[in-house]
């Protein structure tokens, strides 16, 4: 803004934008990478030429990155602050800390600051220091914030709206915050700065309602691969939760930091307390737990090696620890985007991970329960069902996950090897006949006394058990009793759960009472085929198995990321213990200050001078000027 005569008019700044070569170099110089990773490049291309974007790229894809670097470009040729919109207290302490590590100067403004705090990082806003600025939506929609933006607007200082997390805006999505719909003034107020969105997860209605919903209508769209081929996934017949998730850890990941998903406060409780007796170090979180306490928790995960956080959905989203080698589901999520988000947590280092997941026909019936039972209207529940079908059609199948998975998504895909299905493809057989042995009994039911009954008494029908509950209501007399009796329990269980998958079978009620849907005459007419999986047990093991394993386990958790000999060894623990010292001392998780793959490639070349120490990915000019002669002189000593 100029003025001339006492009136105010714009001036047209013209300014080149920056090579691909520059962009490159400033990649390299801040944080230590000699190249972009798939649509990085074209991503920050397009923003810096100040157009909008929406940029969908899977949890550990770079996403950050997207933002980041657009964001020091653009400070750098004057072009002002990046504000970065983020639901995630934990996200934002980490990413600053990152930030200012590698010499970027970042802040943030959330509720863990004093008001002196708050106010340092305004004046550092208003000065036009910062870089980078990290905020809630909540704040960034309030009056005052808004003024300050206002101000900064009005003299060029505002260069680039990051909204990270942008599913949230979406009613269709799986983690919607009201707080993100305020998000539109930013484009009403600012229109001349440039927006980029990013989300990990979001299906073809999701990103249009992302759109519609911040007013990107003319946006870029940029779809990264879905898929995360170093996540192993791995769907199980719900048993005994508890000890199948025992043994899965035992057997694959002894020692390694993981997250185990619960749908309930209490079951995280719980099964926190039972893993601690186990002998693991395991962690609640959840919203009932006080702040402080689920912050001492986050950071435990966080700083610590070879925590498990158990935890219902209140805690991961934009959890940016690389190491997590399991994420373990004990209770169904709601959806695919659940499931995928959640699951991403694993492996962001790019190492083997796996996504390991047990549920029945009571998860199947709680969660159609939960959508039927919920205040929001029918055209909501309706796609609710449709996501929850695809879920659980993923999680019934006998074919390969992946490929079920990356398609949800739009993606084609192959058979991967790399999943439960592929590597140990199930049994099946053709279930038509027992299916039609159940509706038939339900309607048997229905005939008798009109009455609708739970999965548990019409297995006990089908099998000819007799229970108090058959001789009550005379149910040994149906013509139907006893003609299931060539399955066993879990055979059974499979069946209704596959019948209310595929919508054959619906539940009532507060007692979850079977009722067949209209459907279902087509399979008692026969019209339909069912072809179902055999249902599998746990392979038992006896001790000297289990130990063999668990040994296995442990020479796995020792592993570095790159193969590496005697010598390259004791480097590698040298520098952890290093890494870990500064850590401490500088209040922020080990990540932060070297990630795993970077430390074992100073580990495997053994570089002897600040130059040669340059050429390792991920040692930026800043981090090579704070640490690079005590890494030479730990590397010299080990």
């Amino acid at each position: 803004m100029a003025y001339h005569g006492g009136r105010a008019f714009s001036v047209l700044v013209v300014r080149p934008l920056p090579s691909t070569a520059s962009l490159t170099a400033l990649l390299h110089e801040v944080f230590g990478y000699t190249e972009f990773r798939g649509q990085q490049q074209a991503v920050i291309e397009h923003v810096c030429a100040d157009a909008d974007a929406l940029v969908l790229m899977p949890t550990g894809g770079g996403k950050s990155l997207c933002y980041q670097v657009p964001a020091i470009a653009r400070h750098r040729d004057a072009r002002g602050m990046t504000v970065v919109v983020s639901p995630l207290i934990a996200l934002m302490h980490d990413q600053v800390g990152a930030l200012e590590e590698a010499g970027v100067h970042a802040a943030f403004l959330n509720s863990t600051l004093t008001s002196e705090q708050a106010l340092h990082v305004e004046r550092e806003m208003m000065s036009g220091r910062l870089v980078l600025l990290y905020a809630a939506p909540e704040r960034v929609t309030t009056p005052r914030f808004l003024a300050q933006l206002g101000a900064l607007y009005e003299r060029g200082g505002l260069s680039l709206f990051a909204i990270d997390e942008a599913h949230c805006v979406s009613q269709w999505g799986h983690d919607f915050r009201e707080d993100y719909l305020a998000l539109n003034v930013l484009h009403e107020r600012f229109a001349s700065v440039p927006r980029i969105a990013l989300t990990a997860t979001a299906d073809e209605l999701t990103r249009a309602d992302i759109i519609a919903r911040l007013q990107l209508q003319g946006a870029r769209v940029f779809i990264s691969s879905f898929d995360r081929p170093n996540i192993r996934y791995h769907i199980v017949e719900k048993d005994n939760a508890r000890l199948q998730l025992l043994r899965f850890i035992n057997n694959e990941h002894e020692g390694d930091a993981g997250i185990v998903y619960c749908q309930s406060r209490r079951r995280v409780d719980e099964t926190a307390v039972w893993l601690n007796g186990q002998g693991m170090t395991a962690l609640p979180y959840h919203a009932g737990l006080d702040a402080a306490m689920r912050r001492w928790h986050q950071d435990r995960f966080l700083r610590e090696e070879g925590v498990v956080m158990v935890a219902t959905i209140a805690f991961g989203m934009g959890i940016d620890k690389p190491d997590v080698r399991f994420v373990a589901h004990l209770d169904l999520p709601k959806n695919i985007e659940s499931y995928y988000q959640e699951t991403g947590r694993a492996g962001r280092d790019g190492a083997p991970a796996n996504a390991w997941m047990t549920y029945g026909l009571a998860d199947v019936v709680n969660q159609r329960r939960m959508i039927d039972d919920s205040p929001a209207g029918e055209a909501f529940k309706r796609a609710q069902r449709g996501k929850l079908d695809a879920l659980l059609a993923l999680a019934e199948a006998y074919d390969c996950r992946r490929v079920r998975l990356l398609a949800y998504f739009g993606q084609d895909s192959r058979p991967c090897g790399n999943c439960d299905n592929c590597l140990d493809p199930p049994a099946t057989w053709d279930a038509t006949e027992a299916a039609r042995k159940a509706l038939s009994c339900m309607y048997r039911f229905h005939q008798q006394g009109g009455m609708r009954f739970g999965a548990g008494h019409l297995i006990d029908v089908l099998r000819g058990q007799a229970t108090d509950k058959v001789a009550q209501h005379h149910h040994e007399q149906l013509s139907t009793y006893g003609i299931g009796a060539d399955l066993i329990e879990s055979q059974w269980r499979a069946v209704l759960r596959q019948l209310i998958a595929l919508s054959y079978l619906r539940t009532e009620g507060e007692y979850n009472t079977l009722e067949p849907t209209p459907s279902a005459r087509e399979v008692l007419r026969g019209e339909v085929r069912l072809q179902l999986r055999v249902v599998s047990k746990a392979p038992k093991r006896d001790r000297g198995a289990a130990a063999a394993s668990h040994q296995d386990s442990r020479r796995r958790e020792k592993t570095p990321p790159v193969p590496l000999d005697a010598k390259g060894l004791a480097r590698f623990t040298a520098l952890k213990s290093w890494r870990a010292e500064v850590a401490h001392a500088h209040n922020v998780p080990a990540y932060v200050v070297f990630h795993d793959a970077t430390l074992a490639e100073m580990a495997r070349t053994g570089p002897a001078s600040l130059a040669a120490l340059a050429g390792v990915s991920g040692v930026g000019a800043k981090k090579l000027q704070a640490y690079g002669q005590e890494i030479l002189r730990v590397l010299a000593a080990a």
